[in-house]
């Protein structure tokens, strides 16, 4: 399994942003859906290698979080609440996000938990890093380009009332083909991180 514990950067000195990030993770298919755990802190528990790659590149797209991400198994049956929950994907999602807030200029992610997990992260490090370099600009235009559907562009294009080029130029400036092309690749490593740890079958281990 893969448990996300994310942190906001510097809390101390910055309105609580906790509300608005569970909002923009509500519809993630979540085992135990994204919870404020302390703080200005917040934790979800996954099955899917996808659904863990979303929800860290759209948190990595705030700019205002540390992302950990935990591979291996958690203590089942699982509670109502990962605030209840523990086992080993818990204390690896600690330990990574305890080093994204060390990770300097570079996207605040860390993976653990599993012998694959640094394949995992350099990819999602890399991915992170085109989100980050987006312009506001170019995300008012590249959240209505849907990259699966043919003329989702030209659509884009229509409803912002602007050129083709223009959306053309947003999609290639801020590696939007790129992204999408590359997602797979961060799940397939993931799911191979998961395997390596042992999959969801280890809970003797307790979080702390």
């Amino acid at each position: 399994m893969f448990v996300l514990t994310i942190d906001q950067r510097n809390s101390q000195g910055s309105r609580d942003k906790v509300p608005e990030l569970l909002a923009a993770l509500a519809d993630l298919p979540m085992l135990l859906a994204f919870e404020r755990s302390v703080g200005d802190e917040i934790q979800g528990v996954c099955d899917s290698a996808q659904t863990a790659t979303d929800a860290v590149l759209r948190v990595l797209r705030d700019r205002d979080w540390y992302v950990g991400v935990g591979v291996g198994g958690v203590h089942e049956p699982l509670p109502s609440s990962p605030r209840e929950a523990g086992g080993r994907a818990f204390v690896a999602a600690r330990k990574a996000v305890d080093r994204a807030k060390k990770s300097g200029d570079r996207p605040p992610v860390a993976v653990e938990g599993s012998p694959g997990a640094p394949e995992a992260e350099a990819v999602l490090v890399l991915l992170g890093r085109l989100i980050a370099e987006r312009t506001d600009a170019e995300w008012r235009i590249l959240q209505h380009v849907d990259p699966a559907q043919w003329g989702s562009q030209t659509a884009a294009a229509r409803k912002l009332g602007i050129s083709s080029q223009a959306v053309s130029k947003a999609a290639r400036r801020g590696g939007w083909q790129e992204e999408w092309a590359a997602r797979p690749a961060a799940a397939v490593l993931l799911e191979r991180a998961d395997d390596l740890a042992g999959g969801t079958g280890n809970s003797s281990t307790k979080d702390g």
